[in-house]
C-alpha cells in the first residue's frame, strides 16, 4: 500500500495523553530496561559460567554472541507481525518468552543448553524491541509528549545497559553466575500482570503474514551480522566472506519480494521520505561510532589502567549521567531551529569529543577520560534521540512497528560495521608497533599471542622476568593506545562527514502543527516535502547508546 494512503485519509484530532498513557509508558519501561540490561550484563558472569560449564571456545564465543544474532534477524519480523497481531499481544508473549527463557539460561547444566536459552532470549528481546517504541507512538499523539515519553523510554534503554554490568558484578559476589539471568524473571511477571492496562494497536489492513520475506529477512540479518562480526574479531576469512555474499543475496532478494507480495512485511515506500531513511542512516553512523569506539575503551580502562572490570562499570555510570541530558537540550533546540542543524551539531560535537580522544596516553589522568566520553557520547545521543522521534512520528501509525523494527536493524548493522572496521584499524596499528617491539628471544606462540592483542601480550609479559616483562607490557600498551587515537580519529572524520550529510539532506525538512489534508490532526500533517509527522521535535534514544555510548 502506497504511503501517502496513509496520510490522505481522515483523522480526528489529535487528543492530549491523559494518566492512562503516562502509566502505559511506565509499563513499557519494564521490557526496555531489561531488554537492554542483558545485552551487557553476561559480560562479567563468563569467567565464572566458562569454569562451570567448561564450554569450547567456539561454544563460549555463541553464548556471548547468539543473543544479538537471534535479536537482529528477527527484528523485522516481529515488527510486521506487531503490526498484524496486535503490539500489545506480540509484547506480552515476548514478555512471557523473556521470562521463561531467563529461567532455563539460570539452571543451565551445559553449554549447549546455555546457547539453546540464550537464543530464545533473542526471539523474546526481538518481539519487545520494536513493540516498545511503537506503542509509545500509538499512545502519544501530541508531538511535544511524544518526546518526552521517548526521552524517558531513552533514558530507561541508556540505564539498562549501564546498569547491566555494574548489577551483574553485585550479583556474582554473592551468588552464582545464573542469578544475573534469574533478575529478569520478576520484571517479565511484573510486566504480564501490568500488560492488561497497555491499549491495543495492530493495522486493520495489513492483510496476511508475508512468511517467505520473514524468513528471507532471516536469511539477510543473520548472515550479514555473523560476518561483520567475524571479521572484526579474527580477520577476514573464508567463511565470514562467504556469509557476507549470502547475506547481500537474501537482502536482494527481501526488497524484490517487498517489492512484488501483495501484503509485504514492510512499506519501501516509508524509505522514500526523507524523515524516515535519513534518520535510519544517521543512526547507523552514530551506532557505527559508539560501538566500534567501545571495544578500545573496555579494555583500556582494564588492561592499560589496570581496573577491575565491576570498578570499570562503576566509572562507566559517570559518564552515563551526564549524557542524560542532551535529550532535553536536543528536544529544545530542534523546537527552535531547523533540526539538521541540531543534528549536525551532535554529530560535530562528537566529532570534537574523538579529537579530544586522540590525544589520550596510557598514563592520562581518569578524568581526561571521562569527560571526553561524555562529549561525544552527548553529541550522539542528541542526533539518535532527533532520529528516532523523527522516524517514528513520520511512519504511519499503523506501520510504526515495522519503521521501529527498521531502525532497531540500522542501529545493529551500524553496530557490527563499527566493530569491523575500527577494530580493524585499530589492531592493524597495534601489530604494525609490537612487531619491533616483541623481542626475537621470544617462543613463537608467545610473541604472537603479544603481537595479536593487548590481553595476550599482559599474559606473556606475566610470564617474562622482571623488566623484560614491564617493557613489553609497556609496549603493549602504547601500542593499543596508538591504535585506539588511530581508530578515533577516523571515527571523527566520519562523524564530520556525517554532520554535513545531516544538513544536505535534512535542512528545509518542516514538519507542520495544525491541519493537513481532509482534517488531518497534527500528529499526521503533511508538509511541503512531502513527510508527514510531529509538528516538532521529540526525543528518541537508541538501546545501545548507554553502555557502548559512553565509550568506557
Amino acid at each position: 500500500m502506497p504511503f501517502t494512503s496513509y496520510t490522505s485519509r481522515p483523522y480526528a484530532s489529535q487528543p492530549s495523553a491523559g494518566r492512562r498513557e503516562w502509566i502505559a509508558l511506565a509499563v513499557l519501561l519494564l521490557p526496555c530496561l531489561l531488554v537492554s540490561m542483558d545485552v551487557s550484563v553476561l559480560y562479567f558472569a563468563v569467567p565464572f559460567l566458562t569454569a562451570q560449564l567448561e564450554p569450547s571456545s567456539v561454544q563460549q564465543l555463541w553464548i556471548l554472541d547468539v543473543y544479538g544474532f537471534v535479536l537482529a534477524g528477527l527484528l523485522i519480523t516481529m515488527g510486521a507481525l506487531g503490526d498484524r497481531v496486535g503490539r500489545r499481544k506480540l509484547l506480552l508473549s515476548g514478555a512471557l518468552l523473556f521470562g521463561l527463557a531467563s529461567g532455563l539460561a539460570a539452571y543451565s547444566g551445559s553449554a549447549e543448553m546455555l546457547i539453546a536459552a540464550r537464543a530464545l532470549l533473542g526471539v523474546g528481546g526481538a518481539t519487545l524491541m520494536p513493540s516498545t517504541l511503537a506503542l509509545i507512538r500509538n499512545l502519544f499523539h501530541d508531538a511535544k509528549q511524544r518526546g518526552k515519553a521517548v526521552a524517558i523510554w531513552s533514558a530507561a534503554m541508556m540505564g539498562g545497559i549501564a546498569i547491566g554490568p555494574v548489577l551483574s558484578g553485585a550479583l556474582l559476589e554473592h551468588f552464582w553466575w545464573g542469578s544475573v539471568f534469574l533478575i529478569n524473571a520478576p520484571a517479565m511477571v511484573l510486566l504480564l500482570v501490568c500488560g492488561p492496562l497497555l491499549p491495543e494497536f495492530k493495522n486493520p489492513a495489513a492483510g496476511r503474514f508475508d512468511l517467505p520475506g520473514s524468513l528471507l529477512s532471516l536469511l539477510a540479518m543473520l548472515p550479514l551480522v555473523y560476518g561483520i562480526k567475524e571479521i572484526a574479531r579474527d580477520g577476514v576469512s573464508a567463511l565470514p566472506v562467504v556469509a557476507l555474499a549470502a547475506g547481500l543475496l537474501a537482502a536482494a532478494a527481501f526488497v524484490h519480494r517487498q517489492r512484488t507480495a501483495r501484503h509485504p512485511m514492510l512499506d519501501l515506500e516509508l524509505f522514500r521520505h526523507r524523515g524516515f531513511s535519513v534518520s535510519v542512516l544517521m543512526n547507523l553512523l552514530a551506532m557505527f561510532a559508539v560501538v566500534g569506539c567501545a571495544v578500545f575503551f573496555t579494555q583500556y580502562l582494564q588492561t592499560v589502567r589496570g581496573m577491575s572490570p565491576l570498578e570499570a562499570a562503576l566509572w562507566n555510570l559517570l559518564p552515563t549521567l551526564a549524557v542524560g541530558g542532551m535529550t532535553a537540550v536536543a528536544t529544545s533546540l530542534a523546537q527552535r531551529m531547523d533540526r539538521a542543524y541540531v543534528i549536525a551539531l551532535g554529530f560535530a560535537i562528537a566529532a570534537a569529543g574523538f579529537v579530544w580522544l586522540s590525544w589520550l596516553e596510557p598514563g592520562s589522568a581518569l578524568w581526561y577520560v571521562l569527560v571526553a566520553s561524555s562529549v561525544y557520547a552527548s553529541g550522539l545521543v542528541m542526533v539518535m534521540s532527533l532520529g528516532n522521534e523523527l522516524a517514528i512520528g513520520v511512519a504511519p501509525p499503523e506501520r510504526a512497528g515495522s519503521a521501529s523494527a527498521l531502525l532497531e536493524s540500522g542501529t545493529e548493522l551500524g553496530g557490527a560495521l563499527g566493530m569491523a572496521i575500527l577494530g580493524s584499524i585499530g589492531s592493524a596499528v597495534y601489530r604494525g608497533h609490537m612487531d619491533d617491539a616483541v623481542s626475537a628471544g621470544l617462543p613463537s606462540g608467545a610473541a604472537d599471542a603479544a603481537r595479536e592483542t593487548l590481553a595476550g601480550a599482559a599474559a606473556v609479559a606475566g610470564e617474562l622476568p622482571g623488566r623484560a616483562g614491564e617493557a613489553l607490557l609497556a609496549a603493549a600498551r602504547t601500542a593499543f593506545t596508538d591504535g585506539l587515537q588511530t581508530a578515533v580519529l577516523v571515527a571523527a572524520g566520519v562523524m564530520a562527514l556525517a554532520a554535513a550529510l545531516a544538513i544536505a539532506l535534512l535542512r528545509g525538512l518542516r514538519t507542520t502543527e495544525g491541519e493537513g489534508p481532509k482534517g488531518a490532526g497534527a500528529g499526521d500533517a503533511v508538509d511541503a516535502a512531502g513527510v508527514t509527522g510531529p509538528g516538532a521535535a521529540g526525543v528518541g534514544g537508541a538501546a545501545d547508546v548507554a553502555g557502548a555510548g559512553t565509550g568506557i
